[in-house]
């Protein structure tokens, strides 16, 4: 098959073969363009020991062999592979993801400053999933870890007597750096000829603040390098020169262990072939969707090489010309989806989590979702689940013949989107036979006997489990495109991997888009796209700069210095310097925000003016009162790959015979007999009306029921989207729960939260929301009931729906809520909140004039006035002393912003004698119409689901969905009653000794049970006491983890309970009561007495470790994790946020390049969990050192009593608050102080370990 018109560069000069491949997880793609200009294409399992050693090599051989017949060459398998022939190869692998993901990378070492050996391990103390009480988190990279005794930072804010005493060098940054201690190097050789003599032979250097100041990296690199034996030494400042130590240094770390792996690999690779390959060019798809040799190829640049092949081949396929529309990547691939966005220009992010590492280097904006071809199939808890679990390539899915699990594919084989004859036959224990339908068919009928299945055949149960996987893939494309603000409807949606065109019709369908796109070659487009792909260089230089209405002359020096360096890169792989160009970029953003944004110059428009016309597209607004500051210069050089003829017009010439017959498969209205093409048949110009079925070399194309496909000029498919009209029930119409819709139902009501926390995030302007992310959204019925609440903060989760239903109530007898109002409060005791500065904003979802629901926003906000700077005073003993107290407010009334009215408010402490209205106004004002963005992006998502299922089902499944959640907590506390007491209780007490006592009384038949907290202590004269909102997130949290199963987080949860909470306890408290601390300390405890009660697992560290400073001129708050409790199969996690709270840290160099402090350390508290036959998990050791007087806070728990083991294990160790003296004498501050911290002394927090599960025996 040929690709259709060639432009003379894409056929090859020189007689030979021209090779890119792609070796995935599963299969290896290979695209081989022939002398004649012709292109083959081949597909093979990337693991087939049996058969060959490695897939590329075998795919590379087959082509040879079965097209270079006239050359008299001998391609025999068990040859070494004649490259004589050979005139390039291209190829994009998943080496190192996958050494990634099953953390088989090589053996290093991290060498860091000392004070921050376990930051890595640390990194931003948020735990991956919340519900998780093991809080199980990915693998380290590194095997040992060495610090070194070295110490610089910035010059900024030291006092001048302190500096007059420091060398003082000038960083790459042009910031000024003080040195307070060099590395002392025999010390270092020895400490290097240590991490040798273990065999380890890998290094990543990561010093603080290296970005800036690489010497002291570049002394040990230089030792390391002198000592020739360590075969990779990654210096942090070489890998990536970016702020952030945290991400910077877990990139380190992924070049040390992966690139020795991917090395390891390509001489696997070249061994295979005559000479070594040495005389054939080899080149490697980076991440950043450019091409490279082996020696510009790390690790931590591989990540995601095979998907940007894929990229580039839609790009430059589907987006053929300046007026195409925007381009949706689609890749569904075995275990994963893939998508991603072109518009003309290349995507490129800077930061990611890729197996729970942070990566720092240019990449493609590809999201990824686990929902592929070999995504497992269950029915649980009533409804459909699609992955994450994955039956892989080995055994694969039941239809493989293998044994395997059921999965996506097996779902499409049963109904016929996927014709046997028609695939490869390489299934079986020998490789040699054909997808097993029969096989797939009957592991769909044992579905029957569960109760899910309502009566479904099994080709109903695969058609709704297709439905879910597809609502599944619609996630992450929604997620893309509305996070930047583009309209997803006005794409194209171009499919490719294997098994993406048999979804392709629906996912366009469910999103509004009418065109989907498949290129001829669609199921091996990542290698067609690395035959296509350009070659590039990208060279880049961190600043600290002010943009000025111009390019400074720095900044023009700096970019004329990458441009050159770029090029030379270039011309030294052998490329002519006028076939390169460069683009060049500057890393801009606010002043006081973190979110950066790489814009590309312009001939249209200065850096500046692109850079708000990009923020406003995405965030809705610009701060004008604020500078633009400049993080880095970048320049990417190019040499551009093949150009194809942009696709000309061609005439319709008809429907054309299905030259394959016809075909049984399943669609919309069940079973159909399709005509089935062959693709190679069909000539551009047919149009093939739905359902049909069109198989290509390589994938089947599924083309649905009111959808047309025209093939083009070059054979590629474009398949318009046509919309059934939407048919809604009518009012009075009885709505059944149906399983499939309740898990789609589910997906788009989580999905519609997510989306609204990721506006708060990026529309946010305080460290609280935009960096620690300490905020939550959800959504509510009409009477205020939660649906869904993303998984964001969990002492946020149970608490807002009493704020919502509060508000209800309130405005029903004050006037009424109009269309346009939006609703604001925070008053704990009265109306729902959980402690002052967390704010909630509430707006309610018109339809035809009717209030049909609301949705919600709850966010920290860092001041809101007081007595004490940060609004989370220590020793607070009345609520007016904690800030602005809100009952009930309209903050957007008729669609006016009250911004008159919520100043007066937020300053309205100040009137107090001893208190002070807000101290950051007029970050409180960006938040909290960040609050309304968020808000806002809820409303209208919901209100196109009320337009595509109609008003009446989306109703109904909002409480098909919270019944879904009450039925399985029902069933855990059944269970529970079963296997232990149905009366159970426990006691824990606060430092103070106040008592919280909890007995859980279960009815056995019904699942309901009553929370009594009788026997608790009074409230206290002090601010930990709690309003009941807190315990009711306390408990939806506990009770959701106890659960196990990844059940719709709502209201359903607490359905079962019945609360008993006295009155004037710590729990329920007056309403004028502090009650500061109760939602950040009080709220740890009740959790771990619900844990205690149900014998779950030990006491993590009971506390959140709150921590403000700051003085006139500021305020900043963190919490500090600590150790989790262990459990009876897991051991504790140390240095992690358990519980009620999953915020994130500030990373330690942007701490002290924005505030007057110094980190001295932070580090794991060694022993400090519980022995037992399970450890508890370590806290952690934080110590701050002020550059000028600061007032410092601190609230925390677990100070006086450790936290509890279980089961015979130990308590975990209390913590400690210190003051270290500048003669280095400790003071013990005790669980809630405040004071002035002087110049040269230090604050150590030392936070609790959690508690040991089981006999250390």
């Amino acid at each position: 098959m040929t690709s259709g018109p060639l432009t003379p560069d894409m056929v090859p000069s020189d007689g030979k073969y021209h090779f890119a491949i792609d070796r995935g997880g599963t299969f290896t793609d290979v695209v081989a363009t022939l002398p004649s200009g012709e292109i083959v294409v081949s597909k093979l399992l990337s693991e087939d020991p049996q058969h060959y050693l490695d897939a590329p090599t075998e795919g590379i051989r087959r082509v040879l062999e079965k097209n270079d017949v006239s050359s008299g060459i001998d391609y025999t398998r068990g040859r070494l592979v004649c490259t004589s022939n050979i005139g390039s190869i291209r190829m994009g692998t998943t080496v190192a993801t996958n050494a990634l993901l099953e953390r088989r990378g090589s053996k290093m070492a991290l060498i860091t400053t000392k004070g921050f050996k376990d930051l890595l391990e640390i990194g931003n103390q948020a735990r991956p999933d919340i519900f998780d009480l093991s809080c199980k988190t990915p693998s380290l990279l590194y095997h040992t870890v060495v610090e070194v005794d070295e110490r610089v930072f910035l010059e900024k804010f030291c006092p001048a007597e302190m500096a007059a005493t420091l060398e003082r060098k000038v960083g790459i940054t042009k910031e000024g750096v003080l040195i307070e201690k060099k590395p002392d190097l025999d010390v270092v050789k020895k400490q290097l000829e240590a991490i040798r003599d273990s065999g380890i032979a890998s290094l990543a250097i990561v010093f603080l603040h290296g970005y800036t100041y690489e010497e002291h990296e570049r002394m040990v690199g230089k030792i390391a390098k002198e000592m020739a034996c360590f075969s990779e030494i990654s210096m942090s400042h070489e890998v990536m020169s970016m702020v952030k130590m945290v991400p910077r240094g877990h990139t380190s770390c992924a070049a040390a262990y992966l690139t020795p792996k991917i090395t390891e690999y390509l001489n696997g690779f070249t061994k295979g072939f005559d000479a070594n390959l040495t005389n054939v060019p080899l080149q490697f798809m980076k991440s950043d969707g450019g091409l490279a040799p082996i020696n510009d190829f790390g690790g931590h640049q591989a990540i995601l090489s095979g998907p940007a092949g894929g990229v580039v081949g839609y790009a430059k396929t589907a987006f053929n010309s300046p007026n195409s529309p925007p381009v949706i990547g689609f890749d569904m691939g075995g275990t994963s989806t893939d998508v991603s966005r072109f518009d003309g220009s290349f995507d490129h992010v800077f930061e990611t989590i890729t197996a729970g590492v942070a990566i720092q280097a240019p990449q493609l904006d590809i999201h990824t979702v686990a929902a592929g071809g070999g995504s497992c199939l269950h029915l649980r808890r009533g409804m459909f689940v699609v992955g994450p679990d994955s039956a892989g390539a080995h055994p694969g899915p039941v239809c493989y013949r293998k044994n395997g699990m059921l999965a996506v594919t097996d779902a499409n084989v049963v109904l016929g989107r996927i014709i046997p004859s028609q695939f490869p036959h390489i299934f079986g224990p020998e490789e040699n036979e054909p997808l097993d339908v029969d096989g797939a068919r009957k592991a769909f009928e044992e579905l029957e006997r569960l109760p899910e299945a309502g009566g479904r055949s099994p080709e109903e149960l695969a058609f709704g489990f297709l439905q879910v996987a597809n609502e599944a893939m619609c996630r992450p494309i929604r997620n893309l495109t509305q996070m930047k603000g583009f309209d997803i409807t006005s794409h194209t949606l171009a499919c490719f991997g294997g098994a993406g065109a048999q979804h392709a019709c629906n996912i366009a369908k469910a999103l509004g888009m009418s065109e989907v796109y498949v290129h001829r070659y669609s199921g091996v487009l990542s290698a067609y796209g690395l035959s296509l792909a350009d070659a590039v260089h990208e060279e880049q230089i961190p600043t600290a700069e002010v943009y000025d209405g111009g390019m400074s002359d720095i900044g023009k020096e700096r970019l004329a210095m990458l441009r050159e360096r770029a090029t030379k890169a270039l011309t030294a792989q052998g490329y002519k310097e006028g076939n390169i160009s460069t683009e060049e970029f500057i890393n801009m953003r606010y002043d006081g925000t973190d979110t950066a944004i790489m814009i590309k110059q312009s001939e249209n428009m200065t850096f500046s003016e692109a850079f708000e016309a990009i923020y406003r597209r995405e965030f809705g607004f610009t701060l004008k009162d604020r500078d633009i500051c400049v993080d880095d210069y970048r320049v990417r050089a190019v040499v551009a790959g093949k150009m194809l003829e942009p696709e000309p017009p061609t005439a319709s010439c008809g429907i054309p015979t299905p030259s394959l017959g016809t075909s049984r498969a399943f669609f919309d209205n069940g079973w159909e007999e399709v005509p089935v093409y062959k693709v190679e048949d069909l000539n551009p110009g047919h149009e093939i009306p739905g359902p049909c079925i069109i198989v290509q070399p390589i994938s089947t194309v599924v083309v649905e029921i009111n959808c047309r496909a025209f093939v083009t000029a070059y054979g590629d498919l474009r398949i318009k989207i046509g919309h059934s009209e939407e048919h809604h029930l009518s009012a009075d119409a009885v709505i059944k729960a149906d399983p499939v819709k309740l898990s789609v139902f589910s997906h788009r009501f989580m999905g519609i939260a997510e989306q609204m926390g990721r506006t708060l995030q990026r529309t946010a302007i305080s460290v609280n929301m935009k960096e620690r992310l300490d905020f939550s959204c959800a959504l509510f019925t009409k009477d205020g009931g939660l649906v869904a609440n993303a998984p964001h903060i969990p002492v946020h989760l149970g608490a807002m729906q009493a704020a919502v239903r509060f508000q209800v109530e309130y405005w029903e007898t004050n006037g009424g809520i109009q269309e346009g109002d939006v609703l604001l409060s925070n008053h704990p005791q009265k109306a729902g909140g959980s402690h002052l500065p967390d704010i909630t904003v509430i707006t309610p979802v018109f339809h035809e004039g009717e209030i049909i629901f609301f949705v919600a926003s709850r966010g920290h906000h860092a001041d809101i006035g007081g007595i004490s700077p940060g609004s989370m005073p220590p020793h607070s003993k009345s609520l007016e002393e904690e800030g602005a107290m809100i009952i009930a407010f309209k903050l957007v009334e008729q669609g006016k912003f009250q911004e008159a009215g919520i100043t007066e408010i937020l300053m309205s402490p100040g009137k107090i004698p001893g208190n002070s209205g807000t101290r950051n106004l007029r970050d409180n004002i960006s938040d909290l119409r960040a609050q309304v963005a968020a808000n806002n992006s809820g409303i209208l998502l919901l209100q196109d689901l009320v337009k595509e299922h109609g008003l009446e089902v989306v109703a109904a499944y909002m409480n098909y969905i919270q019944e879904n959640a009450e039925g399985a907590v029902r069933l855990m506390l059944k269970q529970f009653a079963t296997t232990h007491d149905k009366k159970v209780s426990a006691t824990d007490f606060m430092d103070d000794g106040t008592p919280i006592c909890l007995t859980i009384e279960i009815d056995p038949d019904t699942g309901s049970a009553v929370f009594d907290f009788t026997g608790t202590g009074p409230q206290v004269d002090g601010n930990h006491n709690a309003p009941p909102a807190v315990t009711y997130s306390a408990v939806i949290y506990a009770l959701r983890s106890l659960v196990g199963d990844d059940i719709p987080l709502n209201q359903g949860c607490l359905a079962p309970i019945k609360f008993i909470i006295p009155k004037f306890s710590l729990l329920n408290p007056s309403e004028d009561a502090g009650v500061v601390g109760g939602n950040v300390l009080t709220s740890q405890r009740v959790v771990d007495v619900v844990l205690l009660a149900f014998s779950a697992c030990a006491a993590s560290q009971g506390c959140m470790n709150n921590l403000t400073f700051g003085d006139k001129e500021f305020g900043y708050y963190e919490t500090i994790a600590g150790g989790s409790g262990a459990g009876p199969t897991w051991v504790g996690k140390s240095g992690i946020h358990t519980h009620c709270t999953n915020t994130r840290i500030t990373d330690p160099e942007i701490l002290e390049r924005r505030y007057p402090v110094l980190l001295r350390e932070f580090s794991i508290r060694q022993d400090s969990g519980g022995k037992g036959k399970h450890a508890g998990g370590n806290g952690v050791i934080r110590e701050l050192e002020p550059l000028r007087p600061l007032v410092m806070s601190i609230l925390s728990e677990r100070r006086a009593l450790q936290p509890y083991g279980m089961a015979g294990g130990d308590p975990g160790e209390r913590g400690r608050n210190l003051v270290v003296k500048q003669n280095g004498t400790l003071v013990n501050l005790g669980g809630r102080c405040s004071g002035q911290l002087m110049l040269g002394e230090r604050l150590r927090i030392e936070t609790p370990g959690g508690g040991g599960y089981g006999p250390s025996s």
